[in-house]
C-alpha cells in the first residue's frame, strides 16, 4: 500500500505507455510494461549489491546518474517530438524490432531515473526484517511494486484502448505525440534540477 502513491503519480511509464498504446494498438502495452518491471528488479537487484546505496550517498555519483536519466528523457522527449509529424495509418502488427525498442526505452526510463532507485532506499528498508533474508524480502516487495504497477498499467491500456476511435485518428496521434515529448521533456528537466 505504501507504494500506490509512487506508482498512481503520472511519470515516464505512464507518458510511454499512452504514446505506444495509441500509436499501436495494445499489443504495445507489453514491452512497455516489461520494460518497466524489469528497471524495477535492477534497483532491487542493485539495492541488494548495496551498489544504490553507494550513489544515494554520494553526491557526485548521484548527480552522475541523475543528470544521464534527464538527459535520456529530454531525448526521449525530443526524438518523440521529431517523430510526431504526420505519417500514413501504422500497421497495428508491431515488429520484434519495434517492441524490443519499446522495451529498452521504457526499462531506460526506469533505470536511469534515481527516484525510483530511491524507492528501494528509503521506504523497502522500513519494511525489512533484520533477521530474515534481506536478498529474499527485497525480491518479495520488488514483485508485489511489479505486480501493482503492471496492474496499473494494464488499466491505463484498457482505458485508451476504450477511446481508441478517438485515439485513431491522426490528428489525435500528433497531438498526443507532442504531449508526451512535453511530458518527457518536463520530466527530464525537473530530475535535472530538483
Amino acid at each position: 500500500m505504501a507504494v500506490l502513491p509512487l506508482i498512481a503519480t503520472p511519470g515516464a511509464s505512464l507518458t510511454l505507455l499512452i504514446q505506444h498504446v495509441t500509436e499501436g494498438g495494445r499489443r504495445q502495452a507489453l514491452p512497455v510494461v516489461l520494460g518497466t518491471v524489469t528497471g524495477l528488479y535492477v534497483h532491487a537487484g542493485l539495492a541488494v549489491a548495496g551498489l544504490s546505496a553507494l550513489v544515494m550517498h554520494s553526491s557526485q555519483a548521484f548527480t552522475a546518474v541523475k543528470l544521464v536519466g534527464a538527459a535520456y528523457l529530454i531525448g526521449l522527449g525530443i526524438w518523440t517530438w521529431r517523430s510526431a509529424a504526420p505519417k500514413a495509418a501504422p500497421s497495428h502488427r508491431p515488429s520484434l524490432r519495434r517492441a524490443n525498442s519499446v522495451y529498452v526505452q521504457a526499462l531506460l526510463a526506469n533505470v536511469l531515473n534515481p527516484k525510483a532507485a530511491a524507492i528501494y532506499l528509503t521506504l523497502v528498508p522500513q519494511f525489512i526484517a533484520p533477521r530474515q533474508s534481506f536478498g529474499g524480502q527485497i525480491l518479495t516487495l520488488a514483485t508485489a511494486h511489479a505486480l501493482l504497477i503492471a496492474a496499473w498499467l494494464a488499466v491505463w491500456t484498457v482505458l485508451i484502448r476504450r477511446a481508441s476511435r478517438t485515439l485513431r485518428t491522426p490528428r489525435f496521434k500528433q497531438i498526443s505525440a507532442r504531449v508526451t515529448s512535453a511530458v518527457l521533456i518536463a520530466l527530464g528537466v525537473r530530475s535535472a534540477v530538483t
